[in-house]
């Protein structure tokens, strides 16, 4: 799988943070990290709420995630290399400091860069990768890629590679021959295939919102 980095230019306001939440959202689902939107919609919260509260409202600024091989980065770019960001102890009755203290909690390591024009905070969070472009092993994940490896060994495609795990183009053909056939199977056996995708979708929605680690 490919997680390209991205990066999103906004402006540092209150209003603009449910919006970056939710784009990190869809992104950490395209990437197929989910178990980890809480912790990075979190830190994308306090960061930019750091530079709201620190640099100023309406500060023009920018949102940049990428991979650092298994972690998450996530950086906020800002005009200010003066305002950094302040550390402090959580059980202290200032509320300065308090979301770096979440941003800590929750991140593996977290810093600041400052470059000539700007300053970078960033964190990084442990996922369940174990290859950068690999994908969660979960075993609802293993098993279906044990599945389509015997599936696509039994049935002939182009451009199967033949050893290895499959490329992303001939797996994702494996899958729909898959799940066509399974389809005919349901049909030859007085099964309601409409019936059964819904209860199929339907499963997969629930473990997507509450995934566990016996997905």
């Amino acid at each position: 799988m490919s997680r390209k980095p991205w990066e999103l230019a906004f402006t540092a306001e209150p209003v603009e943070v449910a919006a970056l939440r939710r784009t990190m959202r869809l992104h950490l689902g395209l990437w197929g990290m989910l178990d980890i939107t809480d912790e990075a919609q979190l830190c994308v919260s306090e960061l930019v709420s750091n530079v709201i509260t620190h640099v100023g409202h309406g500060t023009p600024a920018t949102l940049a995630v990428s991979m650092r091989g298994t972690h998450l980065r996530i950086e906020v770019h800002d005009p200010d290399t003066r305002a950094l960001p302040v550390l402090r102890d959580p059980s202290t009755e200032s509320l300065e400091g308090r979301g770096m203290a979440l941003v800590d909690a929750v991140a593996d390591r977290w810093g600041v860069l400052l470059r000539p024009d700007r300053k970078v905070t960033w964190c990084e969070l442990a996922t369940k990768l174990t290859a950068p472009n690999g994908h969660v092993e979960a075993p609802s994940v293993m098993r279906a890629e044990a599945l389509l490896s015997l599936y696509a060994a039994a049935t002939p495609l182009p451009c199967r590679t033949g050893v290895g795990r499959l490329t992303s183009v001939v797996a994702e053909e494996t899958v729909i021959a898959a799940i066509t056939d399974f389809l005919h199977w349901l049909r030859a056996h007085g099964r309601d295939a409409d019936d059964t995708i819904d209860r199929a979708q339907m499963r997969f929605e629930a473990e997507c919102a509450a995934p566990c680690e016996g997905a």
